[in-house]
């Protein structure tokens, strides 16, 4: 991805001049097909490491996140941004639910926020070609909380193996460094 390109795109989606420290290399890993576990504080500006590729990436950035009120907020200051994103999970009817499938069938989206335990709904567009980035947001709640606290989190390795191999997969924590061998080991993300 070109240099200019990533700061276009962060100046007319997000309003700034220049990244914070390491959103760049972390952006540029994004781009060049690496795994990542990104372990920044809170209001550190992680988000954008996956927001802004997930504008500027062909297909849809799945973003796997434990809380509702969370996905609003971010879904909400994208569409302000002029960023196309939705949030499914069970807070929605049936028919909202079924307008963002078909959003997603029709290319419609670039960011799209799930619960983990959402994935069923989204499982078809994982192996079809659909998914361009995956975004694991607040892996820490596993080992912050305890597994019983969200199980589905320990299921999301199954991602790793069954996406086709141009998909590119980012863990983002919103934890210690010190979490990191805690949770990685329990959600078999190799």
């Amino acid at each position: 991805m070109e240099e200019k390109q990533l700061f276009d795109t962060l100046k007319e989606y997000f309003g700034f001049d220049s990244f914070r420290p390491l959103q760049k290399k972390i952006i540029d890993t994004v781009f060049q097909g690496k795994d990542n576990v990104v372990i920044m504080p809170t209001g550190g500006g992680k988000s954008i490491c996956y927001q802004l590729p997930g504008i500027l990436l062909p297909n849809i950035t799945l973003v796997i996140s434990p809380l509702i009120a969370l996905m609003k907020d971010q879904v909400d200051g994208l569409k302000v941004n002029g960023i196309e994103a939705a949030y499914l999970n069970s807070s929605q009817s049936e028919t909202e639910q079924q307008d963002i499938i078909t959003s997603v069938e029709k290319n419609e989206l670039k960011l799209l926020y799930v619960a983990p335990e959402s994935l069923q709904f989204v499982d078809r567009f994982l192996t079809d070609g659909k998914v361009s980035l995956i975004a694991i947001d607040e892996a820490h709640c596993i080992s912050s909380w305890g597994h019983d606290f969200r199980p589905a989190y320990t299921q999301l390795g199954y991602l790793k193996k069954t996406l086709p191999l141009y998909s590119s997969y980012r863990f983002n924590s919103n934890s210690r460094q010190s979490h990191q061998k805690r949770y990685l080991p329990t959600v078999k993300y190799p």
